[in-house]
């Protein structure tokens, strides 16, 4: 009985070892993971924290790599700075790639592309550009405009020379807002590569040694890799939407002829609630924004044309000047080299037009009502014409509007004269006497 017992043990063994692969290490071997991150926009606090969040989901999984895409024009110094906090910070090696074909990494994308620990372009894309925008919209000191480009370009040095990257370029790119395209990036060593996709980079880079920032090395495992992509949360993406330069200046048109229109024709609530989020939103863009004050100034104008338009007989010389000087402070607003952080000529266009005509429209309505005489209570009455029911010597009585009054005259008006109401005095009305008109 035992012997049947073991001949049946061996046997299993004997079927469970063929049934495994040749190769058992390989077939335990979990499949590599890489967690795929799209910085498409301008870099400001909302897509920093959606980066910075992302890497930190890449370590909570124990992702064999980060996959950093990058098309972005630029942005915030301070949320660049964060970006590559948070690539040095990783756990997980980050690759950052300029992509698709066409896309570029300017200004702070630069930043961010070097600090990767394998910095790769597609194909048609190009980076560099990175000379600091005035803030203050050319009205900011020389010298401390000198001290930021000084730090920044040591910034960037620093980037390059932990990465093993062309320091003397970098520089360049800062001071002297050099770009490159990918074969010159390349050429120079500014990145590591050049490939058409992210599984290109995958098939060159699987079984390579990186160093990482602090100095150690990373064997990368990313052969058939899963590809799982980070999404920005439904909030992120309505704020990513809203600091888009075209919108933002949508919403500030939107909220301004709102609010107006709220003071125009007070007690209608809905416009200066909608109004007020619109003006709020619009703001909160612009805080991300390098606006120039000269293009404010134009907008402030603009605004004031549109107001003396309506005021003063011009046959439109002015609303027209309103509507130019709105369109250039549109075009001028945004202080960028790039044109995806500009307002484009048809939003300036699209608000400028309804924006003047809405303007002098309600504005005109609003002073036409303030002018025209009160035809109700007590103001209504005057200049009524009514007729004498009795003498008025100084005083008596008249009919206006069908009802009886007690009426006073300064001299003799006789009974059935008509007369022209000039003041009340309580409940007697104050009246002269009203000729016939032929």
């Amino acid at each position: 009985m035992n012997v049947k017992i073991l001949r049946a043990a061996l046997l299993l063994i004997v079927l469970i070892a063929a049934a495994l692969p040749s190769d058992p290490l390989r077939a335990v071997q979990p499949q590599p993971l890489v967690v795929d991150i799209k910085l498409n926009m301008m870099i400001h606090q909302v897509s920093a924290e959606y980066v910075e969040r992302g890497i930190r989901y890449a370590n909570e999984q124990n992702a064999d790599a980060v996959l950093l895409e990058i098309n972005t024009p630029g942005g915030l110094v301070s949320s660049t700075q964060e970006l590559v906090q948070a690539i040095y910070a990783s756990h997980a090696p980050v690759i950052t790639y300029v992509t698709p074909s066409g896309a570029s990494a300017a200004s702070g994308g630069f930043f961010v592309l070097l600090a990767g620990d394998l910095a790769v372009m597609a194909p048609g894309t190009n980076t560099g550009a990175s000379h600091p925008v005035d803030l203050l919209g050319g009205q900011g000191d020389k010298t401390m405009n000198e001290k930021i480009e000084s730090d920044l370009a040591s910034y960037i040095r620093s980037i390059a020379q932990k990465r093993g990257r062309n320091v003397a370029l970098a520089d360049d790119a800062v001071r002297k807002s050099a770009s490159f395209t990918d074969k010159e990036a390349l050429d120079d060593k500014l990145i590591d590569a050049v490939a058409g996709s992210p599984r290109e980079i995958f098939a060159r880079y699987d079984g390579k040694t990186v160093q990482r920032f602090n100095g150690t090395t990373t064997t990368l495992h990313l052969a058939d890799a899963d590809v799982k992509t980070y999404p920005m949360t439904r909030i992120e993406s309505i704020l990513v939407w809203v600091a888009d330069p075209n919108i933002a200046f949508l919403l500030g048109a939107i909220g301004l002829a709102c609010i107006y229109l709220e003071f125009t024709h007070p007690g209608m609530v809905a416009p200066g609630v909608v109004g007020a989020i619109a003006l709020v939103l619009a703001l909160y863009a612009f805080n991300f924004l390098p606006i120039n004050y000269a293009g404010v100034l134009l907008i402030i104008t603009a605004l004031a044309l549109f107001a003396l338009e309506a005021k003063l007989t011009s046959h439109g010389v002015l609303a027209a000047g309103g509507i130019v000087a709105m369109v250039l402070g549109a075009m001028i607003l945004i202080k960028s080299p790039w044109p995806e952080a500009r307002i484009h000529l048809p939003t300036a266009l699209s608000v400028a037009l309804p924006l003047g005509a809405i303007t002098v429209i309600l504005l005109q309505f609003a002073i036409v009502a303030k002018r025209r005489k009160a035809v109700t209570g007590e103001a209504g009455m005057i200049g009524l014409i009514g007729v004498a029911q009795t003498d008025l010597d100084p005083t008596g009585e008249i009919r206006v509007h069908g009802e009886l009054w007690k009426a006073r005259t300064s001299g003799r008006i006789p009974q059935g004269s008509r007369v022209r109401v000039r003041e009340i005095e309580g409940l007697t009305l104050v009246v002269e006497s009203a000729p016939e008109t032929r």
